[in-house]
Parts: C-alpha cells; sequence; structure tokens
C-alpha cells in the first residue's frame, strides 16, 4: 500500500486559506471551490440542526478525563443534604375504599330524581391475598401462570360464596338479640341447661293436693259403675290406646280420691312414621346412544370443528351437549374414538376466544398429546414438571398435578378457562395419584365445564352423580360398550414349528365363550406333556420353563402370525427384565425389508443427533438400534424417555413388528396393533402375585384392531404351562371391569392450602369427596326429615315428671344403657370361639328378634359355614288361631318394668302352646342359658319340614318335638326371669376390658332401676311411653343431626392428629393460622414437612449445590438400596442428619395418633442413588454413571428429572423465606443436573 503523502498546511485562519467547502443539500457530501472563504452551503436556510453525540460526549468527558469524575475530588466527599425527620410518615396506610355508594331513585315516567339511597358496594378493595372471588383483579404478570402460593385460589364450584347482603344479613341478626326470646337455655357442650320459661301450672309441693287438678277429670254427666276403666292394662285388644282426655270418657272407678287423681288418662302413641323422600335430583343423565342423530348437522349448521369422517352416534351426542356448554363424562372402550369429543371442545374454545386445559395421568402421555394437537390446532401449549412450551396458548396440556397446583396458587389462566378435559379418569384408582383427581374436580370454579373420558366402567352413573352434586350442574354420562373393531380372543399351546398351529378360539367376535376351543386346547397341552414324559421320563419339568422355552414359544408364534398377515404385534409382559430377554432372545428373527431397515437407519440418525458423542454410545441405545433395525422394540419404565419416544414413533408407522412392552404402553395414546399377545394372565401388583383384573385385561386387550384397516383384532394368551383354568379365564375376559373408587386421603399440603384460607374449611373438602358421598348424597332428605321431626316434637306433649316421676327420664336412660350394655357383651360373646363352642346342638337359648321376644329355644343344627353361622332353632311361641297377620291385632307398646329390665321376663304362652323352627342368626341369640337338653335334631327338622306341608299340616308332632317343647316349657314356668346364664368372665372366659367393665356396669345399673321410684306411680305407663316417644324423637334428630354435621366424616380423626402434627411443629398456631413454616411447606410439591424441616434446620445451607442434589434424591428415588461406603463424608453426614429429621418428624406423628410407626415414615427414603446423582451433578457422563448402581437408565433418568423439579420448588421456597443463598445453591443444583441425555428435549415437541 503506498503511503499517503501528507499535506502540509500552513496554521493560518480557515477564512485565509485557498479553499471553500461547499455542502450539497442534506445528503453528507461536501465539494472543495479553489476560492477562499468561509464553508457554504446549497441549503436556503443553512446548515440544518443537529444533537449531539452522546455516546462521543459521555466518553470524552468521563473516559477521557478522569479527573473531571466526582470521586477523585475531595472537597464534596463529606457533602450532605440535611431532611427533616418525619416518623409519622412511616406510619401513613391507604384510606380505605369506599363501602357504600349513592343511588339516584327517580321517577319511573319523568326520571325525575325523587331521593337517594345509600347501597353497598361490592368487591371493593379485592386483591389476590385476600379475596377469593374472580372479580378481584389479576396479579402480576409473571405470576399469571403458575400463580403464587400465597395467593387465594378462586371459589370452588358448587360451594355456597357469602355475599354482601349474606354477611350485613347476619351481622344484623346479630345485633338485633331479644334478650327474652333469643337467650340459650343450653350453654354450648352441655347436655341440660335450665329454662326460664314462666310455666302454666305450678306444680304443688309433694304431698299436697292441687284443687285444679283434683276438680280437671270430673264429669258432670257422670258414667256407670260397670264401665270399663279408663287405664287399661297392657295386653288388651287396645293396648294402651285409650281416650286422649279425661273428659272423653266415664269417670275411672277409683277406691279414693287421690287415686283418682294420680290415675291419668292415657292419651294414644302413635308410632313414628318414617317422613316421606324429597324427590330425588337427578344430577347423572344417561343419554341413549342407540338412536341415530338424524337432526345433527340441522341442530350444529356450523360446527366449530369437522373431521374427514362421519362422527359415531356417541361422539354426536357429546358434541351436541358441548354445544349447550353441559358436563359431560364419556365412557367407551379403548380406540372407540373420545378423543374426537376432546377435540371439538378445543376447537369450540378457540371459536368462543376462551381457554382449555387438557389433563392427563403421565407426562409421556401428555407430550404425545401435545404433538397430535398442534398438527391438528396449531394453537396449543405444553406445561410440564420440567418443560414450559406457548403458555399464552388456548389449548393447554398439562398433568393432573400441575392443575392442581395452579388452582391452590390462585393462577389467572383459570380466569379465561371453559373447559378442562380429563383423560384417562379410571386413574383415579390409583392408590398413590387418585385424591389428585378429586381435589381438583372439587377445587374448579364454577364457570368451569368438565370433560370426563374414560374406559368403560360399571358405576359411570354413580360418579357422574357425585360430581353432579359436587357442582351443582348436571353431568350427561354418554356410555357405550361398542369396538369400532371386534375382538377374537385365542388360546396358544405351540412351542414349535411343528405346532404352531396350536391357536384355539376362546371368544369370539359376537362375544360368546367357547368351551370347545378350551377343551381342546387342554387336550392339546395333555398330550404334549405325555408325549414329553414318555421321551425324557415323567420328573421333568413340563412348566413354565426358561429363555430356551420362551424362544420356542415366541419364534413358533410369530411365524404363524407372519404367514397369516396378522403383524403388528404388541407383546405384553409384566416385568421389566422378562422384556428385555425375550426381545434379545430373538437374535435370529428379522422382520424387516432392506427399505425399512433404510427408514429405520436415517429416523433413528436424525433422532440421536441431539445427544452428545458419549450418550449415543450407551449400550442401551447401541442395543435398542440392533433390535429396531431387526423390527423389534422394547417399551417399559428402564428405557431411556428418548428411546421409548423413538420406538413409539417407529410403531406408529407401522416399522416396529413385534414390541414387548409392559402395562404402560396401554395407558392413553392412541397407537393400535394388529394383534395383541399376554405373555401372562398374573401379574406382581407390588405385593403380591395375582391374576389381571378384567379392567386391565380390556384396557390391554383394546390395543388390538387397527380401525379402518382390520376387520377384527386378534387377543392370544400363551399357555406356556398348564392351560389356566376355565373359570379364571372366563371371569378375565368377560367379568365387569373395575369400579371407580375414591382414593381420598389427607395430605398436609391439602391441610395447609386451605388453612391459610379462612373462608374454606378443610372438612367441607372432606365432605365433597368421592368416599364420602354416599353418606352425603341424602343430605337434602335428612334436612327435610329433620325438620318434620322438630315439628312433631313441637307438638308433643309434655310427660309429667313431678311427684313420684321425678326419675323417670332417670329410669329410662338406666333401661337404654343396660339394653346396649347387654347388646354389647353378646356381641363379644357371639364373635369369641368360646361362645360359638357353647351353642352346640341342644343347648337352651333366649330368642329375642322381630318374630319372638324372650322366648326360650332349643338349638337343633348349626351350619359349618364359619363367615355366617346360622342356628336351627326349635321355639316355643303362641298357638296361632288366624293365619291373617292383619286380625291379630295392633303390636302393643312395651312398658318395662323393673322385672323386664333387669331379669328377661320369659314368654309364656296365653292359651296352648305351638312351636316353631326359626334360623337365627348370631344377633337374635339374646343370652345362652346354661341348661342342655337331649334332642334329636335332625329327627325333630324333619317332622316339622314335613308338617309344613298342606296335608300333614293337622298331624301331631312326634314325641322327639312333644319332649322337647314340655321341657322348654316346663325351664319357662321354673324361671320366669331366666334360667341362669352362661358367665362371659368365668364361664366362656372372656377377658377383654370392655366385657368385665360391661359386667360390672350391667350390675349397678340393675341396682339403679330396681330402686327407681317412679314405677310405683299409677301414671307411669302412661307418662313412661309419652317419654320415650318423645325421646326417640330426639335421638333420630340427634342421629340425623350428626349425618349432617363434621363429627360424621370418616377421615375427621386423622384430620385433627394430622393438625396437631402440624401444630407441634409450629406450622400452624393454636388459632389454625398458618405460619411462616407453612406458607413455605405450601411451596413443596412433594415431602413437604421433611423438606422444610431441612430448611429450617439448617441442614442445607452449609452444603455445596451436588450435595445438597445428591442429598435430596432420597426423597424422589423409587428403587430402594444403600448409598454406599464411597461417599463423602459430608453426604454420609447429610444422610443421616435427613433420617434423623425424618424420625423426629415421625415420632410427633405417632405420638398424635397417625397410624404410621416412625419405622414406616423413616424407610419411604430411599438412598440408592445418591453417588449416581453426585457424580451427574459434578459432570461425569452418563455413560460412566452404569457402573455405579444396577438401577435401569430410564429410573435414574426420571429421578433426576424428579430432583431438578424439587430444586426448583425448594428455589422458590427459600425466596419466600428470605434465604438468597439456598435459592442461589438450589438454582445452581438445578443447572448441574439439566444436561445431556437426562434433560433431551422430548421427540414430540419438536
Amino acid at each position: 500500500m503506498m503511503e499517503t503523502e501528507r499535506l502540509v498546511l500552513p496554521p493560518a485562519d480557515p477564512l485565509n486559506l485557498p479553499l471553500r467547502a461547499v455542502e450539497l443539500g442534506c445528503t453528507g457530501r461536501w465539494e472543495l471551490v479553489n476560492v477562499p472563504g468561509a464553508p457554504e452551503s446549497t441549503l436556503p436556510h443553512g446548515l440544518p440542526p443537529c444533537a449531539p453525540d452522546l455516546q462521543q460526549e459521555a466518553e470524552k468527558l468521563f473516559l477521557s478525563s478522569p479527573a473531571w469524575l466526582p470521586l477523585h475530588g475531595v472537597e464534596h466527599s463529606a457533602r450532605k443534604w440535611q431532611r427533616k425527620t418525619d416518623p409519622w410518615s412511616l406510619l401513613a396506610a391507604l384510606g380505605a375504599p369506599v363501602p357504600s355508594d349513592l343511588q339516584a331513585q327517580r321517577h319511573p315516567t319523568t326520571g325525575q330524581i325523587l331521593g337517594y339511597k345509600e347501597v353497598l358496594l361490592e368487591n371493593t378493595n379485592l386483591s389476590a391475598t385476600t379475596s377469593l372471588s374472580l372479580r378481584r383483579p389479576p396479579g402480576p404478570v409473571s405470576q399469571s401462570l403458575w400463580g403464587n402460593p400465597t395467593q387465594y385460589p378462586f371459589w370452588p364450584g358448587g360451594m355456597d360464596e357469602p355475599t354482601i347482603t349474606d354477611l350485613s344479613t347476619q351481622e344484623e341478626a346479630e345485633e338485633d338479640i331479644d334478650f327474652e326470646k333469643d337467650l340459650l337455655t343450653v350453654p354450648p357442650g352441655f347436655k341440660k341447661g335450665v329454662d326460664f320459661a314462666p310455666k302454666d301450672h305450678h306444680a304443688p309441693a309433694p304431698g299436697l293436693l292441687s284443687l285444679s287438678r283434683l276438680l280437671e277429670p270430673l264429669d258432670l254427666g257422670g258414667g256407670d259403675e260397670d264401665e270399663s276403666e279408663t287405664v287399661k292394662q297392657p295386653g288388651g285388644p287396645q293396648g294402651d290406646t285409650v281416650s286422649a282426655s279425661p273428659c272423653s270418657g266415664p269417670l275411672a272407678r277409683a277406691s279414693s280420691l287421690e287415686d283418682l287423681v294420680l290415675k291419668e288418662a292415657s292419651t294414644v302413641v302413635t308410632p313414628l312414621e318414617p317422613p316421606k323422600p324429597p324427590p330425588q335430583e337427578q344430577w347423572a343423565v344417561p343419554v341413549d346412544v342407540t338412536s341415530p342423530v338424524g337432526d345433527f348437522y340441522r341442530l350444529i349448521p356450523q360446527p366449530a370443528f369437522q373431521w374427514a369422517f362421519e362422527p359415531d352416534v356417541f361422539q354426536k351426542q357429546a358434541i351436541l351437549h358441548l354445544e349447550q356448554h353441559d358436563s359431560v363424562f364419556v365412557a367407551a372402550h379403548t380406540s372407540a374414538g373420545k378423543t374426537v369429543v376432546a377435540e371439538y371442545a378445543i376447537a369450540l374454545a378457540q371459536k368462543h376466544m376462551t381457554r382449555t386445559i387438557y389433563t392427563s395421568p403421565i407426562k409421556a402421555l401428555s407430550n404425545q398429546k401435545f404433538r397430535d394437537f398442534r398438527n391438528t390446532f396449531g394453537d396449543v401449549g405444553l406445561l410440564t414438571g420440567d418443560v414450559q412450551l406457548h403458555p399464552e396458548a388456548s389449548c393447554l396440556i398439562m398433568t393432573t398435578e400441575i392443575l392442581r397446583s395452579m388452582l391452590y396458587s390462585g393462577s389467572d389462566v383459570i380466569r379465561d378457562l371453559e373447559w378442562v378435559i380429563f383423560d384417562e379418569v379410571h386413574y383415579i384408582n390409583d392408590a398413590e395419584r387418585g385424591v389428585v383427581w378429586e381435589e381438583v374436580l372439587i377445587m374448579l370454579p364454577d364457570h368451569v365445564s368438565i370433560i370426563l373420558l374414560s374406559a368403560t366402567v360399571p358405576n359411570a352413573l354413580e360418579f357422574a352423580d357425585w360430581i353432579g352434586r359436587l357442582k351443582r350442574r348436571q353431568i350427561y354420562v354418554i356410555s357405550t360398550v361398542a369396538r369400532p373393531v371386534p375382538l377374537e380372543h385365542y388360546l396358544f399351546t405351540g412351542n414349535s414349528p411343528k405346532t404352531q398351529g396350536e391357536l384355539f378360539l376362546l371368544l369370539d367376535s359376537r362375544g360368546a365363550f367357547h368351551t370347545k376351543g378350551y377343551y381342546a386346547a387342554v387336550e392339546a397341552k395333555k398330550e404334549r406333556m405325555s408325549k414329553h414324559a414318555q421321551t425324557f421320563g415323567a420328573k421333568q419339568p413340563t412348566h413354565q420353563g426358561g429363555p430356551a422355552q420362551d424362544r420356542g414359544v415366541y419364534l413358533s408364534l410369530l411365524a404363524s402370525l407372519r404367514t397369516r398377515a396378522q403383524l403388528p404385534v404388541v407383546v405384553f409382559t409384566f416385568s421389566r427384565g422378562r422384556c428385555d430377554e425375550q426381545a434379545s432372545g430373538l437374535t435370529s428373527l428379522d422382520l424387516t425389508t432392506s427399505s425399512e431397515k433404510s427408514e429405520i437407519h436415517l429416523f433413528l440418525q436424525r433422532c440421536l443427533t441431539r445427544l452428545r458423542g458419549s450418550d449415543r454410545q450407551l449400550p442401551q441405545v447401541l442395543h435398542m438400534s440392533e433390535l429396531l433395525h431387526r423390527g423389534l422394540g422394547v417399551h417399559h419404565s428402564g428405557i431411556l424417555p428418548i428411546l421409548k419416544e423413538i420406538v413409539e414413533m417407529l410403531f406408529s408407522r407401522g416399522l416396529v413388528k413385534v414390541l414387548f412392552a409392559t402395562e404402560t404402553f396401554a395407558m392413553g395414546v392412541n397407537m393400535p396393533a394388529r394383534t395383541v399377545v399376554f405373555d401372562s394372565m398374573r401379574k406382581h401388583d407390588g405385593s403380591t402375585f395375582r391374576d389381571l383384573l378384567p379392567g386391565e385385561y380390556v384396557q390391554m386387550a383394546g390395543r388390538a384392531g387397527r380401525r379402518g384397516l382390520d376387520p377384527t383384532g386378534t387377543v392370544i394368551l400363551l399357555c406356556k404351562g398348564r392351560v389356566p383354568e376355565m373359570a379364571d379365564l372366563h371371569r378375565m375376559m368377560m367379568g365387569k371391569p373395575s369400579q371407580l373408587q375414591s382414593q381420598f386421603r389427607l395430605t398436609y399440603s391439602m391441610i395447609l392450602n386451605l388453612l391459610r384460607v379462612d373462608a374454606l374449611r378443610v372438612e367441607d373438602m372432606m365432605k365433597r369427596s368421592f368416599s364420602e358421598f354416599p353418606s352425603r348424597k341424602d343430605s337434602k332428605a335428612h334436612e327435610q326429615a329433620l325438620a318434620e321431626l322438630t315439628k312433631k316434637l313441637g307438638a308433643l306433649e309434655e310427660p309429667d315428671m313431678t311427684g313420684q316421676l321425678v326419675d323417670l327420664p332417670e329410669y329410662y336412660s338406666w333401661g337404654e344403657e343396660l339394653t346396649e350394655t347387654r347388646n354389647m357383651i353378646q356381641r363379644r360373646i357371639m364373635e369369641s370361639v368360646n361362645g360359638l363352642k357353647s351353642l352346640s346342638v341342644g343347648r337352651v337359648v333366649i330368642v329375642k328378634n322381630q318374630e319372638h321376644h324372650n322366648a326360650l329355644g332349643v338349638i337343633l343344627q348349626v351350619s359349618s359355614n364359619s363367615t355366617s353361622r346360622v342356628f336351627t332353632t326349635l321355639v316355643l311361641c303362641d298357638k296361632l288361631v288366624s293365619e291373617d297377620p292383619q286380625d291379630r291385632g295392633p303390636a302393643t307398646p312395651d312398658v318395662p318394668h323393673p322385672d323386664d329390665l333387669v331379669g328377661f321376663k320369659l314368654f309364656l304362652p296365653e292359651g296352648p302352646c305351638d312351636h316353631t323352627v326359626a334360623k337365627l342368626q348370631p344377633g337374635d341369640v339374646a343370652a345362652i342359658t346354661t341348661k342342655v337338653l337331649r334332642v334329636n335334631g335332625e329327627k325333630i327338622l324333619e317332622d316339622f319340614s314335613k308338617r309344613q306341608q298342606p296335608k300333614f299340616r293337622k298331624d301331631p308332632p312326634l314325641a322327639a318335638v312333644t319332649t322337647a317343647v314340655q321341657e322348654l316349657l316346663r325351664l319357662a314356668q321354673a324361671y320366669p326371669a331366666g334360667p341362669p346364664t352362661l358367665d362371659p368372665v368365668n364361664d366362656l372366659q372372656l377377658k377383654d376390658v370392655s366385657v368385665v367393665e360391661g359386667g360390672l356396669r350391667a350390675r349397678k345399673l340393675e341396682e339403679l332401676i330396681q330402686g327407681a321410684q317412679c314405677v310405683h306411680s299409677p301414671r307411669f305407663p302412661t307418662q313412661y311411653l309419652k317419654l320415650r316417644e318423645r325421646m326417640q324423637i330426639q335421638k333420630e334428630m340427634e342421629h340425623l343431626h350428626f349425618l349432617l354435621s363434621d363429627q360424621s366424616l370418616l377421615l375427621l380423626p386423622e384430620y385433627h392428629q394430622r393438625v396437631e402434627v402440624l401444630r407441634t411443629l409450629g406450622y400452624v398456631d393454636e388459632a389454625g393460622t398458618v405460619k411462616l413454616a407453612g406458607r413455605v411447606a405450601c411451596a413443596m410439591s412433594s415431602h413437604e414437612l421433611l423438606l422444610t424441616e431441612l430448611m429450617f434446620d439448617n441442614a442445607l445451607s452449609t452444603l455445596r449445590p451436588e450435595e445438597i442434589a445428591a442429598l435430596l434424591s432420597g426423597l424422589v428415588c423409587q428403587s430402594p438400596g444403600d448409598p454406599g461406603d464411597q461417599l463423602p463424608n459430608a453426604l454420609k453426614e447429610g444422610v443421616e442428619r435427613v433420617r434423623a429429621v425424618a424420625k423426629r418428624i415421625g415420632e410427633v406423628q405417632a405420638a398424635c395418633g397417625l397410624n404410621q410407626t416412625v419405622e414406616e415414615f423413616v424407610e419411604e427414603l430411599n438412598f440408592g442413588l445418591v453417588e449416581v446423582v453426585y457424580e451427574w451433578a459434578r459432570g461425569m457422563p452418563f455413560s460412566e454413571l452404569a457402573g455405579l448402581s444396577g438401577t435401569p437408565e430410564g429410573l435414574v433418568v426420571r429421578c433426576i428429572q424428579r430432583l431438578a423439579e424439587m430444586c426448583r420448588s425448594l428455589r422458590g421456597a427459600a425466596r419466600l423465606v428470605g434465604e438468597p443463598v439456598l435459592g442461589a445453591k438450589m438454582e445452581t443444583a438445578a443447572t448441574l443436573l439439566r444436561r445431556d441425555i437426562v434433560f433431551a428435549a422430548s421427540l414430540y415437541t419438536q
């Protein structure tokens, strides 16, 4: 490059230069003119104004001359500005909002203002931390999606939300107290009180006569002395039913005036009639899906969504109800097309510009649905524990746990929500996670409509009725058992190429069970076993073989299916290890063509490019690649997530011909095959081996048959050993699927989230659970019955309890308590071994049931059924004069005297003695006597059954019968109060505390009853019946009050125990207010108490991020194991500290009465992957982790993913409590975990 010659100009004034600059317009171009002078411009008004370059000015001012900066000068260093202190400004607060406003009242015609009226304003000063109303202002934009644990949820639908009118009315009612009428006479918690109301009649002192009472019964009309007495003894034809008024009948005969006064006329005692039930409310409405919907397109001329096929009838019915904004429950078989209903709801929400939430039970299903719906609708988002895609979309797909968190945290997404779609609702039966579905259904606000998609369940109407009552809206149940592709079920007994044709039809496509096919399979198996015994000896194993036999069975089966063009096939095996073994054993099987191999290879290369180099060489990746090239696949929880997705995608394309899978493959997404094979009909459910349930079998068998491709689907059950029993096969294939059952349980997170909201109660959540539904669905009927009983009680006449009748209430309560105590002792006797042994043939017992009252009987026969014993007994009875039960007269109300209560007052026939043979339940035996008779039970029973026939009815009984009856009659006459009975403690050796104390209490009550004074009064029978009727009504009212109250809740004792645990640990105070520790626990996703205690004990703050992550793996790891001896000392100490904290929490729980031992609580922690997680967080490649643990790779990935979610929740909790250091460490720990293959993006989201 040539150097430019420097032009040396004289340092002269610019005006003296021989050049002049001229600017050409405003383009920024200049020209030099050889005429000296000042610069000029061609613009008419000179140069345009321009702002100085701030960047250059700042650089020149601050960087080129740093001495100018004030910090270099000391003259201004001590400068300060004086301000006037104003401490009152710290106490300034915004004024309360105006609670009312003035509303003009105008003339309706002229509009003239007539006056002003003050009206109360609703929804003033609402916020997310003070109100549950949808009218509260939205929260910050950063919290609009997930909400905040400090925010209130929105008001759950179905609960009565208190309005400002209700609150003001309640306040007015509290202020307006009538100190004469509204005062309580019974203090809260007391059974009795003081009645201050003035009495109409003053009771005379004992021993004195009242003149008004003397003259009251007199009737001037007189009466005949021969008239019957007014007060009749029990047992007459009319019993105690006499005239209602003393004046309405003749004067009773009496020997003295005092007796006349004391004998008071009796009133008619009306038996308690059960109240009429109110009309049943029908919340679950079954929809008829058998008749076609002919006017579908007339009713919906412009559908929100249209398919390339014609929807089925049940789909059209559901769409019609969606258009009316109804909630629906769709129960149909797998692959029947339930997703069509969900798609229409999503399209309808987009049309209405609202939002839809689609919930799924598992994360993998969420990813698959995201892919499908995004291809259909476009505007779809995904929210899982570690992924957040398009959260602003109109349709959000998430797991049910995330929706529960959003509801509790008051997410603003709920405001715009129109539909919530629950897929696979039968997952509510899951013991661990089923409670989440119930919580979400209870907490959903009123404006949200519900769509429930489920497999066929027998109690769909009951479940929909629960949701309808819960939300106070009708749920339309659309259930269909029709399959789009019918299934044929076979038994396969072959194990070699020679026997590959041994396929026997067991259940055809019409649902007919073929016993002929079953017996043919049994014969084929038996013939092979006999040949095997002849060849190798009878002692050779003929049942379940090893991998070699499995390989022979599968090679012959797959060869048969391949020749009949019945691939692809899904083989369900109920063990991860067996899946891998069976796929690895088929080394000689190659089911793909060269073009298919090329397509599989390209797809694998494209999917695996997102992995780092070492991850692509993982043994599982290489092994799976080799299997996939040959058309084989494996799918279970131990497989890496990205490999599972590769297998699913290749299977849906038809490139995987044989898929060995566990039960989880049948959950959710529609991936049908031509054939389904069951490796076995037995599975391990976590505690024991059992046969498949009908619902499980139907769910997996439903994967057979591709709609539009196959006329029928084929289901094959392998018979590797013996052929299963026909009854077991019939029950599994044709039995009813499992009912939807409540798995509701109390969790600390639920309790704390509800306690922090004053308007919501945990008791309300428990009342609305599916487990309480059977007892709560009749609440309206109970309320109506309670109102009627209250009205009836008010109309009853008060019993007279003066004079000798002063102890009448005590006598009644003693009698009731004595009866209950004896019944309790008798129940314990009948439940004991010695008690049942004493009830042998010939034992004399006292019978008390609806037909017999304290009648003697002798046992003739005892049933051999140990679960429900029946005692056939010969019992004394009256000889029936009339066969018509209506001619026997009404039952006489019984007035128990002391002899009736203390003893048994045996039944004695008034006329000729007769007998009958009765089958007694244990509860019909009132007492077991010490007497034993020698009877021939069989002969007596044979004679009695013979005399029941019409032609032998008048034959005399045999001598054996007559002798037994005479013996019983002699005992009844000899012991009017009952023969001696077996003592439960001395004779039957019952040492239970309740039995011993019950016996002592019974003897004490007998003494009190015998000393009662009221029984000596002539008015005792009448007043006793009045009191008993009143007490029975009050008892029934107490029972109804109990059923309607919180005390009847099944989980209420456990709730009080858990609240006591929270109170002991300092999470709530005595008043139930949630404290800081409780609010921190609300932010945790799981293990709330343990994580909060570790945080407040500073057990995590001193550790490094990778050590914290390793320790927390013990809370999320599901595979048990020891942490190992190679851990650093800090981790060993940390493990012991975590166990110590867990032990302390377990001890508090046990002390508060919870049914979980300390050992069980501590054993929930599994530290088997501590070393694996520690090394992973330190940067070790995944390929090197396999040698540290024998846990399958898929489970390791799942553990680390859940651990990252826990670290994020701990980060939020640390910020909430003001621990920035711990929050930063948790952020670092989550970042260290989130890398490489563990957090490789799902193929469905790309």
